[in-house]
């Protein structure tokens, strides 16, 4: 079953092409075994998300046994405390260009 965390936090609108950048930075360093995918999602006024779509638990919780998760600490180097959310995806649909 896959697994999707959602980890937001507040940062100053101000900084919002540093924390762009930062998140472009994650992703060029590639992505962790079992992670399908990951946005970084912002609403204009300072409350950002980053959705990560994991293959399952097992992944999830590999990942975040070997260090501190990358999504937390880019939102720390904002001074900003996040806040984490781990839910299981229990339907839904997708569809590819």
């Amino acid at each position: 079953m896959n697994i999707l965390t959602i980890v937001s936090a507040d940062v100053d609108e101000g900084r919002a092409g540093d924390l762009v950048e930062g998140f472009e930075i994650l992703l060029a360093g590639g992505l962790p075994d079992g992670l399908l995918e990951t946005r970084l999602l912002g609403d204009g006024q300072g409350r950002w998300a980053i959705h990560s779509l994991w293959r399952d638990r097992a992944a999830l919780d590999a990942m975040r046994a070997s260090g501190e998760p990358a999504a937390p600490a880019l939102f720390r180097r904002f001074q900003a405390e996040p806040t984490l959310a781990v839910m299981r995806v229990v339907a839904g649909s997708e569809r590819r260009p």
